[in-house]
Parts: C-alpha cells; sequence; structure tokens
C-alpha cells in the first residue's frame, strides 16, 4: 500500500523553499494583469515526450538500465523457484540423504544477484535522470531571462521558483517510476504468470488476474480523485511560501511598522488552509490502502486455499505452497505501491507541466532571424516619434522625438511619473514601442541583436539592486573578464575605494540580499563602478546620484561628467544642479516633450523648467 511518507527512489517533490530577490517596480510600470501571463494547459502526457531527446542521448544507458532490470527480475523471479525445490528436496517423505547444498548456493546467488542487478541498473541510470534534470533546469533559466521586464514584474518569485523546483524534481521521479516500477511490475506480473499457467491449474492464474484487474482499477479511480487534492494542497503550499519569501524580503518595512505578528498571522492564514488541505489529503491515503490491503488478504486467502487444498490432496507438493506464496508476495508488494507510484508520475507530469508552461511563455521581444549586431561606430541615439503603453488603456509616451549626437550629454526632466525611465527601458529594448521607432547609428534597434545592444550600454539605475555576493563580485559583474586591477580602477573612479579599504574583508566583504549591507550611496557607488568598468559606448544615469548626499553627489559628478567624455550620455536627472552643463534638456510632462533647450535657454523661456529650477534653489536655501 502507498506509504503515508511517500518514500520511493525520487526525492520528495517540494521539500525546499526557493529564494530570490525580487526588483523593485517603478511607479511608471503598472504590473501587466495576471490573465495575460495565463496559457493554455498543455496536455500532461506531452511532457514525456519533451524529455525523449534526453533520454536519446544516453539510448546505450537506459538500454543497459532495462537489461539490468530484466536481468535482476529474472533472478527475483528465480528466488521461489529454487526455494521449491529445496523444500521438497527436504521433504522427509522424499528421502533425502544430504542438505542440497548445490541448490541452497544457487539461492543464495540468486538473492544476492537480485540487489546487484539492481543497484547496477541505479547507477548506469543516475546520469541519464540527472542530465535531463540539469538540461531542462537550464533551458527555463536561459528563458525566463529572455522573457520580457512584463513578465518579471508580473511574477510572483515564490511561486514561480516552487514550481520550477517541483518541475525538476518531477523529472526524476517520472523517470524512476516510469523504468523502475512501471515497467518492472509489468515484467514480473508476466512472469509469474507465466510460471503459474505453466505449473498450476487455470484457477491460480485466474484469481491473480482477477485480483491484479480489481487492485489496478480501484487504485485508477481512487487516486485520480486524490490527484485533485494534492494539486489543490500543493497550490496553497506554492501561495504560503510565496508570502513568506515576499514578507522576508521586506523585512525592514515589517519593522518600520512593528507588524511582524501582522505578518504571522497573514502567513498562518495560509498555512491552515494547507493544514486543511494535507489532512484531506492523508485521510484519501488511508482509504486507498484499506482498499487495496482487502483486495490483496481476499486474493492471497483465495490462493492459499486453493494450494492448501492441492497439498491436502497429494495434488501439490509442500514446496509448491512454498513457491506460490513466495511468487504472490513477489507480485503484490510492487503492487502495493502502485497507488504512490501512479499518483507520483501524475503528480510529476502536473508540477513538469507548471514547469514547462514557463518556456510557452511568448517572447515578447526577439530578435529578427539573422539579425546583425550593432555596428562598433561612435553610436547616435535617435527617438522617432515614439508612442508606448504598458497596457492598451494608459499610454506612458505620446509622439516623443529627439536626437543624442554621438559623444553628446542630453538630459530628460520632469516630475515622477512623466515618462522618464521608461526611455532607458525602451533604449535598452526591455519593450518594443508600440508606434515609432528608436534608432541607435541609424539602426533600428528592432533590426539588431539585443545582446549587441545591450553590451553597447551601460547604466547607472536609480534604485541599485545587487547580488547577495562580494562587493568585488558586484563590480566585476560590469564585465566579467576583468582583472581585479581593472575592478580596484573602476572603484577608485566611483569613490568607493576607501571605503572598501576600511572593510575588514575589504572587496570580499558580501553585501547581503540585494545589498542591504551597504547603504543606499554605498550601493549607488558600486552601480557607478559598474557601469564604469563596462565601458560603454552609450551611457544612462537614471537619477544616479539620487541616493547621495550633496557633498558626496558633487565629488561623483564630476567623476560621472569625466567618464562620460566622448560617450553618448542620457541623463535622467530629478536635481536640475546635476544637469546644467548638458548639451540639450528635455522637459517631459505626461508622457510628452513640453520643452527642450539649454540649461540657459530653459530658464529664459519662463517655462515649467524654469519654475523647478526656482523651486529646487528655494530648497537648498531652506536648507543652509
Amino acid at each position: 500500500m502507498e506509504s503515508a511518507s511517500n518514500s520511493g527512489r525520487a526525492a520528495h517533490i517540494g521539500d525546499n523553499r526557493g529564494m530570490s530577490a525580487v526588483h523593485p517596480v517603478s511607479p511608471e510600470v503598472p504590473p501587466a494583469s495576471s490573465s495575460s501571463l495565463q496559457q493554455p494547459r498543455r496536455s500532461e502526457w506531452r511532457t514525456v515526450a519533451g524529455l525523449l531527446p534526453y533520454l536519446w542521448d544516453y539510448r546505450w544507458r537506459v538500454g543497459l538500465a532495462l537489461i539490468l532490470l530484466v536481468a535482476a527480475k529474472l533472478a527475483n523471479v528465480g528466488v521461489p523457484l529454487v526455494m521449491k525445490q529445496i523444500v521438497d528436496d527436504l521433504d522427509p517423505r522424499l528421502a533425502v540423504i544430504a542438505v542440497p547444498l548445490a541448490l541452497l548456493a544457487t539461492y543464495g546467488i540468486l538473492r544476492f544477484m537480485t540487489t546487484l542487478f539492481a543497484e547496477l541498473r541505479d547507477v548506469v541510470f543516475v546520469r541519464v535522470a540527472q542530465r535531463a534534470i540539469r538540461r531542462v533546469a537550464l533551458g527555463v533559466f536561459r528563458h525566463l531571462h529572455d522573457l520580457s521586464l512584463r513578465f518579471h514584474l508580473d511574477r510572483q518569485t515564490g511561486g514561480m521558483t516552487r514550481d520550477i523546483e517541483r518541475g525538476t524534481r518531477g523529472i526524476s521521479t517520472l523517470l524512476s517510476y516510469l523504468i523502475f516500477s512501471i515497467i518492472p511490475v509489468i515484467l514480473e506480473f508476466a512472469l509469474v504468470a507465466a510460471v503459474l499457467l505453466a505449473k498450476f491449474d487455470w484457477r491460480f492464474a485466474a484469481i491473480t488476474f482477477g485480483a491484479v484487474a480489481a487492485y489496478i482499477t480501484y487504485t485508477f479511480f481512487v487516486s485520480e480523485w486524490r490527484i485533485e487534492i494534492r494539486k489543490h494542497a500543493n497550490e496553497l503550499d506554492s501561495k504560503a511560501n510565496t508570502r513568506a519569501i515576499d514578507s522576508l524580503l521586506n523585512y525592514e518595512t515589517v519593522k518600520y511598522f512593528g507588524n511582524e505578528e501582522f505578518e504571522a498571522r497573514r502567513y498562518d492564514e495560509s498555512l491552515q488552509r494547507y493544514e486543511a488541505a494535507a489532512v484531506r489529503n492523508e485521510m484519501s491515503l488511508g482509504l486507498l490502502n484499506i482498499g487495496q490491503s482487502l483486495i490483496i488478504a481476499v486474493a492471497v486467502t483465495a490462493l492459499m486455499w486453493l494450494a492448501a487444498g492441492g497439498v491436502a490432496e497429494k495434488k501439490l507438493t509442500l514446496g509448491d505452497l512454498v513457491l506460490i506464496n513466495a511468487l504472490l508476495i513477489q507480485l503484490y508488494v510492487p503492487l502495493n505501491f502502485l497507488g504512490m507510484v501512479y499518483r507520483e508520475i501524475k503528480q510529476s507530469l502536473v508540477d513538469m507541466d507548471k514547469m514547462f508552461n514557463l518556456l510557452s511563455q511568448n517572447l515578447e521581444v526577439r530578435d529578427k532571424p539573422g539579425a546583425p549586431d550593432l555596428p562598433p561606430d561612435p553610436s547616435r541615439v535617435e527617438f522617432r516619434n515614439v508612442s508606448f503603453s504598458y497596457e492598451p488603456n494608459r499610454q506612458i509616451l505620446f509622439d516623443v522625438s529627439f536626437e543624442i549626437p554621438a559623444g553628446a550629454r542630453v538630459a530628460v526632466v520632469g516630475h515622477s511619473g512623466s515618462g522618464k525611465s521608461t526611455l532607458a527601458r525602451l533604449l535598452y529594448r526591455f519593450y518594443d514601442v508600440t508606434d515609432g521607432s528608436i534608432a541607435v547609428t541609424g539602426n533600428d534597434i528592432r533590426d539588431i541583436t539585443q545582446k549587441s545592444l545591450r553590451a553597447a550600454i551601460g547604466i547607472v539605475p536609480q534604485d541599485t539592486v545587487l547580488f547577495n555576493d562580494t562587493i568585488r563580485y558586484n563590480i566585476h559583474y560590469g564585465r566579467t573578464a576583468a582583472s581585479h586591477d581593472e575592478v580596484i580602477e573602476a572603484a577608485r573612479a566611483a569613490h568607493i575605494h576607501e571605503f572598501i579599504e576600511t572593510l575588514p574583508a575589504k572587496y570580499e566583504s558580501p553585501v547581503g540580499e540585494r545589498g542591504l549591507k551597504l547603504s543606499g550611496g554605498e550601493k549607488q557607488r558600486v552601480a557607478i563602478a559598474r557601469a564604469i568598468l563596462k565601458n560603454p559606448r552609450i551611457l544612462i544615469f537614471d537619477e544616479a546620484t539620487s541616493a547621495l548626499d550633496s557633498e558626496t553627489e558633487r565629488s561623483i559628478q564630476g567623476e560621472l561628467t569625466r567618464i562620460a567624455q566622448g560617450r553618448t550620455t542620457l541623463v535622467i536627472a530629478h536635481r536640475l544642479s546635476t544637469i546644467m552643463d548638458a548639451d540639450q534638456i528635455l522637459v517631459m510632462d505626461a508622457g510628452r516633450i513640453v520643452e527642450r533647450g539649454t540649461h540657459r535657454e530653459l530658464l529664459e523661456a519662463g517655462g515649467q523648467y524654469a519654475q523647478m529650477w526656482a523651486l529646487q534653489q528655494q530648497e537648498e536655501a531652506s536648507k543652509e
């Protein structure tokens, strides 16, 4: 019968909770509706076809594993046949003179070979399963990085990582149970049936076949019912996991508002729902086990009654009675796990289907077939009548046109939500424009490869999210081929080297989850160093000094101006004092460019820019 612990060769599904950082959502980016990410459900069994290429690559290992499997089952069925002969030879009525040492030795060898071949089978096959898991997981990982920013802003990290975890484990479960449980049961049943038909009358085979048919039918219907219960429990588990991760990632916010108990109650609500589903799952398991045991008990009793009657009538020997009992044990022991095996296979298909559904998510931004790389010329950026909407009912940009000549510095200012940061996302091609076009050095960015486009751009974002690794790793991420000396040089240029040297572990100091061990200014300077190390042709400063104090901002601003020399630079600014020397300043309001010109020209025009300048000057004066 199915074990409550569901132990088996395949690992449990979903024992560990994955955690991953979530990038903050800009207020300019409304999350896509969840319905936009729903995909038609795949046929669960199509996932098996999806695994066949991985098995074919290791077909010789699969073939050898199957040969070892057959050998193990033949040895296993041979054990009761030898035992029958031993019992008959030891029967006093047959007047045996000596103990059948050869048969005893054969019995021991067959016992050992059963285990030996089974273990060799696992050793041979383990690389097949692990390689399939590795290749599928890598494919999903790469695909997730190819999906648009829209998908990642809408995702629930905890639930998604749980789906991927279950899916990869489901591959191992599926392969193990299909090859090492279903096929062996079928083979063993065929061998037992052949022995029963060859050595005994039809009643033995009829009872065995009838019991197996009843067992499988009962298991199938009850397991189908239980799968829905398990599916519901898994969904509740994923929701609880998502809620826990979201709360822990926002640890500081929870502390700011003293909402530890509130978060605990919300988490406990999710756990309560999961608890109820888990209890229902265990109750249904008990019903399955009771029914299976009843079928087996009735069949074994009937067969043993027939065998005992045959012995009493001298038609069968004691060895035959032992043979029948041993064969039934060998047949019904694997059948006992049929419910669990069937359930786990179906659940593995469901879990894998969720993971493969991630692969079916359409790539919103794609390279055109045969798209060339961006030419290595000095880069000129042009926005040509660009309009853009994150959602059909909310347009962000309206007919935006401007040019940044190669080596020039253009700044964009405006109130929060005016569309400034959207310009950077579109230039990076995180999204494709709704209307119009964006060109770099005369090439529409939709006609060149995304990799070459992004390699040419460096950005210092407003909200810097760092990897949970060392300072050196986070700076080095700007150009992974750079040497340690180049990392130090970039840190010096970003005015963070001296700070790093004061730390006990220096450049090997961990920054914590999302860089929480560093202050806002320190994180921003790491981001600046990372951009400097990349050495791009196009630079984007998205309010790059917003997290810095005035003194630090002034010291870094000069460095930013220096590294921007000779590079095409787009500056998205809040503090107007940082962009006074820009070649051109664009003023945005509600997704439109309402003013453009140099700092002096815009002040003389007396429009929005002049008002913003006057307001910031008053604020600065009030602080002094």
